[in-house]
């Protein structure tokens, strides 16, 4: 008995040191991780315009949940980023959202759309942008996959065409699946700016530029939109259906772009501030955005070179064109007359086939360009302008020796993504942090493995 009840007790006592050996190994994991984890990036991907310019640090102290938070720290301008290869099915909307707090964030372009957001890496699908300095608030970045299976979701500090300096924290990431709604049915918001207030640079002078649009200019816009829900229904051969608000707005535009191929223009950052409160919660699928550039006595005032409409651009992820007025009141562009003009809305409907046009190509259809009416064998009528070419190019009824060529009929079911289509989502766990403890040392090793097989893996290649 005395035989059985020793060797009881040395099982005993060593399951108890090995019970406190594994609590201290925890422990010490535990502790190397919680020292490690200051530059933990899980498998995010850190990247920067201008290498070893800021810092990406996991921050402890400033924190939305328990979870440490993701900090960049750009002292001096840059674009930082971390991002995931996030796998994704095609004509597919998805949701990422984060919390995300600043401190002295400032953009270097003026009128950019820089600062604190989400976007996809390498385009300039993104999220609204924060700047200054504000706490948590949570951010929304709704996007459709198109013809892509995976996408390098990146949450940044700075901007795809420009560079910040600052502090932002992110933290809480989620994605989520949604159900593309389909029908062609689209909303419209034509926004008309009455006044333009702004100080541009011309031969080396700045000079301030003061425009209003007076009630003749709104009339032909109103006119206008109205003429083109009625022909973009007709030219498409019922394809879609159009319904629009109609806004005037009296805050004046007060910054404008620029680029060396159109002169000034209006982009989505130049008014986002102005605009949001009209947008909110309306789920619009396009905008117009209607403004003056000049007028009789200021013709030359503001360059724009030659373009009376100009689109292709999106307002998150929703198109934007510009509706520019001409300087002269006696022109009939805009202004319908038996003898003159019988497509004055032809300007509309040109921009928003512009954004079908972007559309179709992103979701991988190879169709004509736009411009190119003439290499088909088609040219501007005298009353009723390119009308021919833009109801062959809508329906896919262009005649080319191959066969008949155009825009894709799915086309008008592509409409931006909403809130809507998020109703009966379901969520994935692309962005899941460790919970515990345990999770974490569970992470730790499966990335020392991971980097153990792939330095294997490596050696092996070069041995070969």
């Amino acid at each position: 008995m005395s035989k059985d009840k020793n060797k009881e007790e040395k099982s005993i006592i060593g399951r108890i040191v090995y019970f406190i050996v594994v609590v201290i190994l925890l422990f010490t994991a535990y502790k190397l991780y919680d020292k490690y984890k200051v530059n933990n990036f899980n498998d995010f991907i850190r990247t920067e315009y201008i290498p070893y310019t800021s810092e990406f640090l996991r921050d402890k102290n400033v924190k939305y949940t328990d979870v440490s938070s993701y900090k960049i720290v750009s002292t001096k301008e840059n674009d930082a980023m971390f991002y995931k290869e996030i796998t994704v099915i095609p004509n597919t909307p998805y949701k990422v959202t984060c919390m995300v707090k600043t401190k002295d964030v400032k953009t270097v372009e003026t009128g950019k759309n820089g600062g604190a957001h989400i976007s996809i890496a390498d385009t300039t699908e993104k999220s609204k942008s924060i700047t200054g300095t504000n706490d948590w608030q949570r951010l929304e970045f709704i996007f459709n996959s198109k013809n892509r299976t995976s996408v390098n979701i990146g949450f940044r500090l700075g901007g795809y065409d420009d560079n910040c300096t600052g502090t932002a924290w992110f933290s809480d990431f989620t994605i989520e699946k949604g159900s593309e709604t389909q029908d062609s049915n689209w909303k419209f918001a034509c926004l008309v700016f009455e006044n333009t207030n702004v100080e541009i640079e011309k031969d080396g002078q700045k000079s301030k530029i003061n425009l209003t649009m007076n009630m003749t200019d709104i009339a032909d816009m109103r006119q206008n939109m109205a003429r083109f829900k009625s022909s973009f229904e007709e030219l498409s051969k019922n394809k879609i259906s159009i319904t629009y608000d109609f806004i005037t707005i009296k805050e004046p535009i007060i910054s404008l772009s620029y680029d060396t191929e159109n002169g000034y223009f209006v982009a989505p950052q130049n008014v986002s501030s102005i605009i949001e409160p009209y947008l909110r919660n309306k789920s619009y699928d396009h905008i117009f955005a209607c403004l003056r550039l000049g007028d009789n006595e200021h013709q030359e005032d503001i360059p724009v070179y030659d373009w009376i409409g100009l689109g292709g651009m999106d307002y998150l992820g929703i198109g934007f064109s510009n509706i520019r007025l001409p300087n002269s009141n006696r022109s009939y562009i805009y202004k319908y007359d038996a003898r003159i003009n019988t497509f004055p809305e032809e300007v509309f409907v040109h921009e928003f086939l512009h954004s079908l046009e972007r559309n179709a190509k992103e979701y991988g259809y190879t169709i004509p360009e736009l411009h190119d009416y003439s290499k088909y064998g088609y040219k501007e009528e005298r009353l009723e302008g390119l009308k021919k070419w833009y109801q062959d190019y809508m329906n896919g009824e262009i005649k080319t020796s191959s066969g008949y060529i155009g825009l894709p009929k799915d086309i008008y079911k592509y409409k931006p993504n909403s809130e809507e289509d998020f109703e009966y989502s379901y969520s994935l766990d692309e962005f899941k942090e460790p919970s515990n403890i345990f999770e974490e040392i569970k992470m730790i090793i499966e990335k020392a493995f991971e980097n153990v097989t792939r330095l294997t893996i490596k050696k092996e290649e070069n041995q070969i």
